[in-house]
C-alpha cells in the first residue's frame, strides 16, 4: 500500500484538484492508496483570521467567513458535474452553517480557547476532503471518504495534541483491513481526543497524518505532493541555479527542514522514519518529475554536500563576563530562563574560554529573551560579574548540510573562504560532532549573496558568475557591450565564466536587471531608465548585494574616480579605463590599493596605459617575480603618434590634428592630448607600478606647443593658434628631416625621475618605425639590462581599448 498527501497549494482550487484526481487515477491502478488532503490553500489562515476578529468583537469576521464560503462554493461549481452540484453544496452549506455558528459564539463570548480553536481550524480539512472525495467518486467508483478523527486518537493538549500511538495504529489497521478500497480519502491535521472532542496535530499536521497512516499500515512508501519538484539544493526563489536533490537521508532532510526548507516539517515524519518507510517529495503540477527520495541512507555519489538552507529573522543573544569563567551552572540557568519564556533556541555556540555563550533565537522572541535572562542574572549583573544580555538582530543563519561531509576534508574551509571573498561577514559558527551540518550566522541583507555563493561553490560546474556594472557607454563602452554579447556563450563553455551585465549608466540615466540586461536592446532600455547620480548608482549596486560584483568606469570623470573607494569597501571590484584615480595624488593611489587588499576586491586598470596592450600586466609580472625596473622609454600616445606620423610637408599640422580629432584618435578637446598631460599621467602610473613614490608634479613636461596654444581658452581658439603658428610646427618637422630622424612624443623614466617631451629619433632607435597609432614600451630591468623587454602594438582606438577592459574582466573572473 502507498500513502499520498496533498498540501494546500495542490488543492487550492478546482483546476488543481482536477490535477490531483488525475494523479490518483493513475496511482490507484497500481495498488490501493490512502490519500491525505489539506485544506484549500489559504483557508487555514483565513479561519485563524476570522476567529481572531470575532474574539476582538470585530464584525469584519463575517466578511472573512463569506470569503471562505465563496471559495468553497466556487470550487464546487467549477469542479462538479451539474447533476452533482446541488447535492454537494447542500452538504457543504450544512458544514458552513456549523462554522458560522461557532464564529458567532466566539464573537458573543469574546474568547477563543485552544479547544475552540482546534474545532474552528478542523473545518478547513473537513470541507476540502468532502469536496475532493465527491469529485473523485465521479472518476473512481471504488473510493470513499473517511474522517481521520475516527482513527487518530490524541490527548487533550489542544492545538498540538500528542498521539496515543497504540490505539491509533489499531484503529487504522482495523479500518483498512475491513475496507479494501482503491482509494480512501482522509482529511489531514484533524484528530480526536479520547473524550470525543476535536483536536489538531499542530504545525505540519497533514504531513503528520500521512506519516501516521504510513507507519500503521507499514506502507511501501509515503509521497508528499506539493508545488515543487522535491527538496532543492537551495531555495529556488533565491538561488536560480538550485535544482531538486535526487536522493537524501532522513537525517539530511531533517537538518535542511530545520534550517528553513519548508517542504517538510521534521517532527511530522518521525513515524515514517521509525518504520524506515521511504518518503518521496513530488510536484502536483509536474507529476512526471522524479522528485526527491528520502530514505535511511542516501547514495554518496551525489557528493558530500546535499543542500544549503537558511533561517531568516534571527537574533543573536550573547551572555558574557569574566564572572562566568570556571563557574558551573551558567549555561543551565541561561537555558532554563529561555525555557520559562517558551523561547526556542535555534543555534548554540560557546567559546572555549567560557567567557561567553551565544545562542540564536527567532527575532520576535528577542525582547522576551532579554527580559527573562536579565532577570535570571540580575544579581551577577549588579556586581558586574557579567554584562546584561547583548541582543543583535537583523541576522540570519545559513547551513551547509550533508551526511558525508565528515569524510571530506576542507568543507568548512571552502565554505568560509567563499563567504569571506564575497564580503559576507560571519558573526557566529556552529558545527555538530556528527559534522552533518555547518551553520553560520550572517547579516540578513547577505542571505541571497551567501546562498548563491555557497551554491556556486558546492553544486555548480564551478561556473563563476560575474555581475558587471558599467558607467560610460559611449564609443568604448558600446563596443565592450557588443564584445561581451558575442563572447558570452564561449566564456561559459570554455572558461566557465558567466558574464552578466546587471547595470548600465550613462551621464543621465541608469538601468538594472539582476538577471542580466538584454544586450540586444540596451540602448532603448537606457533611454527609458531612471535618473542617475553617482550616489544612486552606487546605492543600487550595494542594495542588489550580488556576489562577484564588478564596477567598470569607462569615463574620464574625476567625480566617478572619487567613488572607487566606496565600491572597494563593499568588496566590489573596480576596473578603470579612467586614468584619474591612478594618477591622482600618491596617497589616494596607495589607499585604493590597500582597500582592494583589505576587502578582498580587485582594482585593475590595464587600459590606463597602452589601451589593450598588456603593459601594466607585464610590468606587474616583472616586479612580482623579483625583477627591478631601472628605466622605461615609451611612446604612449596613439593620438600623438598618429599626428606626427602623418605630419609632413604636404599636410599641415592643423590639418593632421583636425583629421585625428575627426577619426576619434584624440579627445573632443585635442588640447588634452597635445598638452602632454595624458602621457605624463601614463608614465606616472608605470613609475608607481614599478614601486616608486611619485606625483604628477614630479613629471617634467617639455611641451612642444607655442605659449599661445597652451593659453588658448577654447577648442576653436586652439585651432586658430595651430594655423597662426604653422611656421613653428614646420620648423620642428624640418629639423627632424634634416637630421634623418622622425618626431616622436616620448615618455621616459630613469633613476626615479620622469619626463615627457617631443624627440627626434634616428633610424636605429626602436621608435623610428612606429607606425599609425601604435604604442611602444621598453622596459630596462636588472634582468633586461641591455636588450629591453619590448611591448608594441595598437595603443589607441575604441576596439582595442574595449578588448583591454574585457581582458581585465576575464582576469578578474579567473582569479
Amino acid at each position: 500500500m502507498k500513502v499520498l498527501k496533498f498540501g494546500g497549494t495542490s488543492v487550492a482550487n478546482a483546476e488543481n484538484i482536477s490535477k490531483v484526481i488525475a494523479i490518483l487515477q493513475k496511482e490507484s491502478q497500481k495498488q490501493n492508496i490512502a490519500v491525505v488532503v489539506s485544506a484549500l490553500g489559504g483557508i487555514t489562515d483565513a479561519l485563524i483570521k476570522a476567529g481572531e476578529l470575532a474574539t476582538q468583537k470585530n464584525e469584519a469576521y463575517t466578511t472573512v467567513f463569506n470569503d471562505i464560503r465563496g471559495r468553497h462554493l466556487e470550487t464546487i461549481m467549477s469542479l462538479m458535474p451539474k447533476q452533482m452540484v446541488n447535492e454537494v453544496i447542500k452538504e457543504i452549506e450544512t458544514k458552513l452553517q456549523e462554522l458560522q455558528d461557532l464564529l458567532e459564539g466566539i464573537y458573543l463570548i469574546n474568547e477563543l480557547s485552544n479547544k475552540t480553536k482546534d474545532k474552528l481550524l478542523s473545518f478547513g480539512e473537513l470541507l476540502s476532503s468532502y469536496i475532493i472525495a465527491k469529485a473523485l467518486a465521479q472518476q473512481v467508483s471504488d473510493s470513499l471518504l473517511k474522517d481521520s478523527r475516527a482513527l487518530i486518537v490524541t490527548d487533550n493538549l489542544y492545538t498540538r495534541a500528542n498521539l496515543i500511538t497504540k490505539q491509533t495504529y489499531k484503529n487504522i489497521t482495523d479500518y483498512f483491513e475491513s475496507h479494501k478500497k482503491q482509494i480512501v480519502i482522509l482529511p489531514g491535521f484533524v484528530s480526536r481526543a479520547a473524550d470525543g472532542t476535536s483536536t489538531t496535530l499542530g504545525r505540519g499536521g497533514s504531513d503528520y497524518t500521512a506519516a501516521i497512516l504510513a507507519a500503521a499500515l507499514k506502507a511501501d512508501q509515503l509521497e508528499i505532493w506539493t508545488d515543487v519538484s522535491g527538496m532543492y539544493t537551495a531555495n529556488p526563489k533565491l538561488v536560480k541555479q538550485a535544482f531538486p536533490i535526487k536522493e537524501i537521508s532522513y537525517q539530511e532532510a531533517m537538518e535542511l527542514s530545520h534550517f528553513g526548507a519548508k517542504v517538510l516539517y521534521p517532527p511530522t515524519v518521525q513515524p515514517a522514519l521509525q518504520k524506515n518507510i521511504p518518503i518521496y517529495i513530488k510536484n502536483t503540477f509536474q507529476p512526471e518529475e522524479k522528485g526527491t527520495l528520502i530514505k535511511n541512507k542516501s547514495n554518496n555519489k551525489y557528493g558530500p554536500v546535499k543542500g544549503i538552507s537558511h533561517i531568516d529573522n534571527i537574533a543573536l543573544l550573547t551572555l558574557e563576563g569574566n564572572g562566568m569563567i570556571g563557574v558551573p551552572g551558567f549555561s543551565k540557568r541561561l537555558f532554563s530562563a529561555l525555557s520559562r519564556g517558551e523561547i526556542n533556541v535555534v543555534l548554540i555556540t560557546q567559546a572555549s574560554s567560557e567567557h561567553s555563550i551565544c545562542v540564536g533565537v527567532f527575532a520576535q522572541d528577542s525582547k522576551c529573551a532579554k527580559k527573562m535572562v536579565d532577570e535570571e542574572f540580575a544579581y551577577e549583573i549588579s556586581l558586574k560579574k557579567i554584562k546584561p544580555l547583548l541582543v543583535e538582530d537583523q541576522l540570519a543563519i545559513v547551513a551547509v548540510v550533508g551526511d558525508n561531509m565528515k569524510n571530506h576534508q576542507g568543507i568548512s574551509g571552502r565554505m568560509f573562504r567563499s563567504l569571506g571573498q564575497n564580503n559576507v561577514n560571519v558573526r557566529a559558527i556552529a558545527q555538530g560532532a556528527s559534522e552533518r551540518n555547518i551553520s553560520a550566522v550572517i547579516a540578513h541583507k547577505d542571505i541571497k549573496k551567501a546562498l548563491t555563493t555557497l551554491h556556486n561553490r558546492f553544486f555548480e560546474k564551478q561556473v563563476k558568475t560575474l555581475n558587471l556594472f558599467i558607467v560610460g557607454v559611449g564609443n568604448v563602452g558600446a563596443i565592450l557591450l557588443e564584445q561581451i554579447k558575442k563572447q558570452q556563450d564561449y566564456l561559459i563553455e570554455n572558461l566557465l565564466l558567466n558574464v552578466k551585465v546587471v547595470g548600465i549608466s550613462n551621464s543621465k540615466k541608469m538601468i538594472f536587471n539582476e538577471d542580466g540586461i538584454d544586450l540586444n536592446n540596451w540602448k532603448s532600455l537606457i533611454n527609458e531608465g531612471v535618473p542617475r547620480s553617482h550616489e544612486s548608482f552606487f546605492n543600487a549596486i550595494k542594495d542588489l548585494n550580488l556576489s562577484n560584483s564588478i564596477f567598470i568606469d569607462i569615463t574620464a570623470n574625476d567625480a566617478v574616480a572619487k567613488t572607487y573607494s566606496d565600491y572597494l569597501k563593499e568588496s566590489i571590484s573596480v576596473i578603470a579605463c579612467n586614468k584619474i584615480a591612478c594618477s591622482s595624488d600618491y596617497k589616494s593611489y596607495i589607499e585604493l590599493k590597500k582597500l582592494a587588499k583589505k576587502y578582498s576586491a580587485s582594482f585593475l586598470f590595464e587600459t590606463n596605459v597602452g589601451a589593450g596592450l598588456p603593459v601594466i600586466n607585464t610590468l606587474n609580472n616583472l616586479v612580482n617575480s623579483g625583477d627591478k625596473i631601472t628605466s622605461i622609454q615609451a611612446v604612449l600616445s596613439g593620438s600623438l603618434n598618429f599626428i606626427f606620423n602623418n605630419f609632413n610637408e604636404n599636410n599641415s599640422f592643423y590639418d593632421v590634428v583636425k583629421q585625428a580629432q575627426e577619426e576619434g584618435y584624440t579627445e573632443p578637446d585635442p588640447r588634452i592630448d597635445l598638452s602632454g598631460v595624458d602621457v605624463a599621467r601614463k608614465i606616472l602610473i608605470l613609475a608607481r607600478e614599478s614601486g616608486f613614490e611619485m606625483d604628477l608634479k614630479d613629471i617634467k613636461n617639455e611641451s612642444f606647443l607655442p605659449q599661445d596654444s597652451l593659453n588658448s581658452r577654447s577648442v576653436s581658439e586652439f585651432y586658430k593658434t595651430l594655423k597662426s603658428n604653422a611656421s613653428h610646427f614646420n620648423e620642428l618637422y624640418k629639423s627632424a628631416t634634416q637630421n634623418d630622424c622622425r618626431l616622436k612624443y616620448v615618455a621616459e623614466f630613469n633613476n626615479g625621475k620622469a619626463k615627457v617631451s617631443l624627440k627626434e629619433v634616428n633610424k636605429e632607435h626602436p621608435f623610428y618605425n612606429l607606425e599609425g597609432k601604435d604604442n611602444i614600451v621598453l622596459f630596462y630591468t636588472e634582468r633586461y639590462p641591455d636588450q629591453p623587454l619590448i611591448i608594441k602594438g595598437a595603443g589607441a582606438g575604441a576596439e582595442v581599448t574595449a578588448s583591454g577592459l574585457f581582458a581585465d574582466i576575464i582576469t578578474l573572473g579567473r582569479n
